[in-house]
């Protein structure tokens, strides 16, 4: 079975849980090491002949247009991740508006095809936001991995269906959960994330393998660039508790990564859930 691999494209310094820490007016003076760690995945890839879904900011496109075009040229999905990577609950329907058709026009412009996928910053789609569906399908997008149906800190929808559907009915847009793993009542994250770096490698696998055999249906995997990337810039005064989150088996995040490419198949998300060729 063929399972989806998905890159959300954002660099170190604009995660959620450091905006305390790091002002977005600082963004462009910082040094940015999106290129760096977009060439690692892309030749761990190649390795390994898998293809993937990059869900790309548009303001990573518009100052690194050469990332768009070599995850193009190298047979990848381009989809989008938004502007500005602002969660989508933290945003009126006009700014989601705004950034959602504006990461769309930016990254088909530079990469030459369709964006078809979004996925929201930090899963940020939920019911305080379900406007947030219908602006997507206004806006064009064909698909969205915005509603984690886990229970978290900062995100997660616990109530949300584990797979694929059309939360505004079979004419909407499609939903693609990242994966769990219903356990004791609880969906268990076993989509990558913090929780690949965090746990045992054998424990994702055994999930991933779960799900394929025991629900007979793909999985949703996601990471970032900067997970693959120890040599980081590390900012002052962030709490113990997102440092762990954050920093926890960076150096061993490659490796990790080299191995689920070769104990599972992986292919772009437009194929695997939308039967795209």
């Amino acid at each position: 079975m063929k399972n989806a691999l998905s890159v959300d494209v954002e660099d170190y310094f604009q995660v959620s849980a450091f905006a305390p820490h790091i002002p977005r007016a600082q963004w462009d003076a910082l040094p940015c090491r999106i290129e760096r760690n977009v060439d690692l995945i892309l030749d761990l890839l190649d390795q390994s002949g898998s293809k993937a879904t990059f869900f790309t900011l548009g303001w990573i496109a518009e100052r690194y247009p050469q990332v768009v075009r070599r995850i193009v040229d190298n047979g990848h999905e381009l989809a989008s991740h938004g502007y500005g990577h602002e969660r989508a609950s933290d945003l009126t329907p006009a700014a989601f508006r705004e950034d959602v058709t504006r990461a769309k026009r930016i990254l088909e412009d530079l990469g030459g095809v369709g964006v078809r996928g979004y996925r929201a910053p930090s899963f940020s789609i939920d019911h305080r936001n379900w406007w947030a569906v219908a602006e997507l399908e206004e806006a064009g997008y064909a698909y969205s991995s915005s509603i984690y149906p886990v229970r978290h800190d900062h995100y997660g929808m616990p109530d949300a269906p584990r797979f694929p559907h059309r939360p505004n009915g079979e004419r909407g847009i499609l939903e693609i959960p990242p994966t769990t793993l219903p356990v004791f009542g609880r969906n268990l994250p076993a989509a990558g994330g913090g929780w690949f770096r965090l746990l045992p490698y054998e424990m994702s696998r055994w999930m991933l393998k779960r799900v394929n055999a025991c629900d007979g249906a793909p999985c949703m995997f996601y990471f970032h660039p900067w997970e693959v990337d120890p040599g980081q810039p590390r900012p002052r005064g962030v709490s113990v508790k997102t440092r762990f989150r954050h920093y926890v088996n960076l150096g061993r995040t490659a490796g990790r990564l080299r191995r689920l490419l070769t104990d599972f198949e992986w292919d772009r998300v437009d194929r695997v859930f939308l039967g795209e060729p």
